[in-house]
């Protein structure tokens, strides 16, 4: 008997409803390996590219038809175990033969990089906070710090052509008394930034995770100009613009206040308002829920895609908020890094996110 409970419960596509789901393809990024999967509705892989290094993070098509990835580098030094775990570093775009077209690395970059296939990147690194800044940091488990007994915060980091334009640190802008790391939450790490998203107003959208925060930095002052709290998101993920100007945000509900169990949402949040205006669970809620990663993508039908990361299931949400289609990454392994494994001992077929596209946003595919 397979003791592997995801894969014994059925892989690819497990349902769907052709009148409202969107014809297209999606990205299957799995974590745990060094490909990168475009599939259709039935689950049918159409489209592989071969990487050089293991999935750091997710992989996203850019409206010039190529492909952006995170990677995990892999002689990029860990400054805390658990980095080995969610650590990129090397940033690609690929044609969809493999050629490399645009290449960052920074051996302390992680979780989200924003790119739109210009050689234009935006994303989240590291810098060590000074004692001071360190013993005025309240919150998170106790003896906690990394291993050097420090603790790392986050910067973001706009590097055009090569060469770093803009940096917006954590250590100068974020005040410690108003987003104090979770009582739960290791003290190696703070705010830890799993989502940029540069908005049309030319300010920048970022998620914070171990603070349950989703921000709006003034890019030209760095100030904070919006703040949606703990009171509405839990351990949140992938905040990101729609036209309408609106949020959409993946609410993992992990600690989520007046709570005592935990599921996972996707939110629409009005930016004016702070209400929310539109949001999906699964029925019953905790049927649906992943600790970590996950993400909500809002397609060109009005459907919305949402992905269960930690067990590689994704979901597609019609605008009458019923599911319509259903798939489970059937890719599984062990972490290959044994500083990875340690945290993950067990087989994987996690995502960070999955993006999914029609088939007029691929034409290359026809070819």
């Amino acid at each position: 008997m397979d003791q592997n409970i995801t894969r014994r419960r059925g892989v690819g596509t497990r349902g769907i409803d052709e009148k409202t789901v969107l014809d297209g393809y999606t990205v299957i990024a799995p974590l745990t390996g060094k490909k990168v999967y475009l599939v259709n509705n039935a689950g049918d892989n159409v489209h592989t590219w071969d990487l050089p290094y293991r999935v750091g993070r997710y992989a996203k098509i850019l409206s010039n038809g190529n492909l952006v990835v995170g990677m995990k580098d892999p002689e990029a030094t860990a400054p805390f175990p658990f980095f080995n775990k969610y650590g990129g570093g090397v940033y690609m775009e690929l044609t969809p033969e493999g050629k490399v077209v645009h290449e960052l690395r920074d051996p302390l970059g992680h979780h989200d990089c924003f790119y739109e296939g210009d050689g234009h990147f935006f994303y989240a690194g590291l810098e060590v906070l000074t004692p001071e800044q360190q013993a005025a940091l309240p919150g998170g488990v106790e003896g906690t710090e990394a291993p050097d007994g420090k603790v790392y915060a986050d910067t973001i980091r706009e590097v055009k052509d090569g060469k770093l334009v803009w940096e917006w640190r954590v250590s100068e802008h974020l005040d410690p008394k108003i987003f104090p790391l979770q009582a739960h939450y290791p003290r190696e790490h703070w705010p830890l930034i799993n989502g940029i998203y540069p908005l049309k107003d030319g300010n920048i959208l970022a998620s914070l995770r171990s603070v349950s925060a989703v921000i709006i930095i003034e890019k030209s002052t760095g100030k904070i100009i919006w703040h949606l709290d703990s009171t509405v998101v839990a351990q949140q993920h992938n905040a990101n613009e729609l036209p309408n100007g609106n949020i959409l945000i993946f609410d993992n509900g992990a600690f989520r206040h007046r709570e005592s169990f935990q599921w996972s949402r996707a939110l629409e949040i009005d930016r004016k308002t702070k209400e929310i205006v539109w949001q999906w669970h699964a029925s019953p809620k905790e049927t649906f829920f992943t600790p970590f990663m996950g993400s909500a993508q809002r397609l060109p039908n009005g459907n919305t895609l949402v992905c269960e990361s930690a067990f590689g299931r994704v979901i597609e949400i019609n605008t009458q908020n019923e599911m319509c289609w259903e798939y489970v990454c059937p890719h599984f392994a062990v972490y290959p890094e044994p500083e990875a494994a340690g945290f993950y001992p067990v087989e994987s077929n996690a995502l960070f996110r999955a993006y999914k596209y029609s088939k007029e946003q691929i034409p290359w595919l026809k070819k």
